[in-house]
């Protein structure tokens, strides 16, 4: 299997991490750290990094401000959402459910949804490919 490295950026200048290999240690709170120490926490209502990108898979460490938002009309993929830290709203097809850490939603693709975080909250969004 060829490994596969993120390219550094203006944001993150250290980039070469890699992304996807046999196996690959993805060390969250090293993470957390990242995104929150980064000036896009600051000035954004949210920031995220791909800590997995494959073919098939893709993860994302989401770390959002309390009333940020996130939603979309037509998701393409079954995704998860993962609480680590705080907690979350999400809406899909009229109803809504809270999720706090250590919680696990999944939802299927083709179903619209909006979450917003009830608190500083970071989550894994795991996106089926």
């Amino acid at each position: 299997m060829e490994e596969k490295y993120n390219d550094a950026t203006k944001n993150r200048p250290e980039g070469d991490r890699p992304i996807d290999a046999t196996a690959v240690v993805i060390d969250l709170p090293q993470f957390i750290h990242q995104i929150k120490d980064e000036k896009a926490w600051d000035k954004n209502d949210r920031n995220a990094i791909t800590v997995f990108k494959s073919d098939k898979l893709r993860i994302v460490l989401v770390a959002m401000h309390a009333d940020a938002v996130m939603q979309t009309q037509h998701p393409d993929n079954i995704f998860s959402v993962q609480v680590i830290d705080g907690k979350i709203n999400l809406e899909t097809n009229g109803k809504s459910v809270s999720i706090k850490e250590d919680e696990l939603f999944v939802l299927h693709a083709g179903i619209p949804y909006k979450i917003t975080a009830q608190s500083k909250a970071i989550f894994l969004l795991t996106i089926v490919e």
